[in-house]
Formats: C-alpha cells, sequence, structure tokens
C-alpha cells in the first residue's frame, strides 16, 4: 500500500473542497446558512492533512520494524523515525531529489525503497559507498583491501526464545554497533538474485566481493545469517533511498526501548 499515495489523494480531495467552500460555496448561501456537511467536513480536514503530509514528506516519517534483519540494533515490532531531509530533500510520492543535503555515509541506518519491487520500504545499514570495493568472506567484511574492525561481545538472547547468537561489535567508519554472526551457517551466499550491474559482484565458497557502481549502495543487515540484502539482490540506488533511522519511538512489547537507538 503506497500510503504517501493515498495521503496525498486526500490532500488534494481536501483542499479542492476547502478551495470551493472558500472561493465559491460562501458566496452563494444565505449568510448565516451552515455550509453542507461534505463540503464542511473535508474543508475541516484540509489543514491537518496538509500538516502530516509536509511533515511525513520532508521532515521525518515513522516506520515499523516488521522483520528480524536489524536485530539486534532494531527489533519485530520497534516504530522507528525516519529523518527524510538529511539525504536532500526529494518531492512526495515520485520520490525524485531536488536539493542535495548530505549523501550516506558508511554504518548510518538507511530506510529505502527495495530495488525489486519499490512498492516495498526496506530497512538496512549502508556498507559500501559508490566505488568501494566490498567484500563478505568467511563472515568478515572487508572494505577497499581494509578488514573491518570486529570484537567480540556477549551472546545475544533472542527475546522470547531461549536461544542465542554469538554477538560482535564492529566499527564502520566512526559508527560502532552490534551483529549477530551464526557460525554454524555456511558462509556462500544462497538464492542469489539477478540485478542490475550483477556483473560487479563475484560469489564463491568463502562469500561475495562487489564494486559498488557510482550512484549506488551497498546495505546489509545486523544480524548477518537472517537478512536478505545487497548480496542477495543488489545494490540500492540514489532515487531508492527514503531517509536515515534514527530514534526508537515505541514497542508495545519493551518500553524499555523507547529512545535506544540513534
Amino acid at each position: 500500500m503506497n500510503f504517501a499515495l493515498i495521503l496525498f489523494g486526500l490532500l488534494v480531495l481536501t483542499g479542492v473542497l476547502w478551495a470551493y467552500d472558500r472561493f465559491h460555496a460562501r458566496r452563494l448561501r444565505v449568510p448565516g446558512a451552515p455550509s453542507p456537511f461534505w463540503v464542511e467536513y473535508g474543508a475541516s480536514f484540509f489543514p491537518i492533512i496538509l500538516i502530516v503530509f509536509a511533515l511525513r514528506s520532508f521532515l521525518v516519517e515513522p516506520f515499523r520494524i516488521p522483520s528480524g534483519s536489524m536485530i539486534p540494533t532494531l527489533e519485530i515490532g520497534d516504530f522507528i523515525l525516519v529523518n527524510k531531509w538529511t539525504y536532500g530533500i526529494r518531492l512526495p510520492v515520485i520520490n525524485r531529489k531536488i536539493l542535495d543535503v548530505n549523501t550516506p555515509r558508511r554504518g548510518e541506518v538507511m530506510v529505502f525503497r527495495y530495488p525489486a519491487d519499490p512498492s516495498l520500504d526496506y530497512i538496512k545499514r549502508v556498507v559500501g559507498l559508490p566505488g568501494d570495493r566490498v567484500e563478505y568472506l568467511n563472515k568478515r567484511l572487508r572494505i577497499n583491501g581494509d578488514w573491518v574492525d570486529l570484537q567480540a561481545a556477549d551472546d545475544y538472547l533472542h527475546r522470547g526464545q531461549l536461544r542465542y547468537s554469538p554477538s560482535y561489535v564492529e566499527t564502520l567508519g566512526e559508527v560502532a554497533h552490534s551483529v549477530l554472526i551464526e557460525h554454524d551457517v555456511p558462509p556462500f551466499i544462497r538464492h542469489v538474485l539477478d540485478f542490475p550491474y550483477r556483473g560487479n559482484c563475484t560469489y564463491t565458497t568463502a562469500g561475495v566481493s562487489c564494486i559498488v557502481p557510482e550512484g549506488h549502495y551497498f546495505v546489509m543487515g545486523d544480524n548477518r545469517d537472517a537478512s536478505s540484502d545487497s548480496r542477495v539482490w543488489g545494490f540500492v540506488p540514489d532515487e531508492n533511498i527514503v531517509g536515515r533511522a534514527f530514534f526508537i519511538w515505541f514497542n508495545f512489547s519493551d518500553l524499555k526501548r523507547i529512545g535506544s537507538f540513534h
């Protein structure tokens, strides 16, 4: 469901009713006579929808985490806020950039439209920038020939399950974050899709090596062995970017998670 398109449609509809009432219908009514209910209600909702549309399109947008691919950073059921302007101002609905602000940096958590189906929103961590050589070999990440620092941490207990996963602290650029790596899962990438610039990637039994094309980004989930990401379906083009995730504002199952991500 394209909520932005639905909201835009409501904005247009209520805006037309507001303009009709403001500039035409009022002049035809007997002084003191009430407006028709469909005009009154439609026109009264217009400023509210306008404010919501502007905030959601240009400032912040709420999202709900539907899967465990970003565990332990983000858990299923987390409600997060996404900064819509940090990567540039984009026209709503068509998502076309009209003003550059910043570009994604390694380590940031980004929301984007899934390249294989732009009607879906995905969330992953930015690993590779345009021109980078990204290698994920035997469960270790290497960028432009340098191994990314990886330090062992306490095992992670999955919420609601009697199951632990090995946890590590990985440092991408200036961002230190936790990742889960299951050592009993083979390192080779299964079920690789046919994606644009597929020839930029080489797959072996040890993993994958890719050169990120210009205007694209390589992203991965923090739950490395339970994430379908750039290793499987390719690179994220700049025009698919929605914004940067920066805050957990609610979780029905665990109120302590509020504000735990930035």
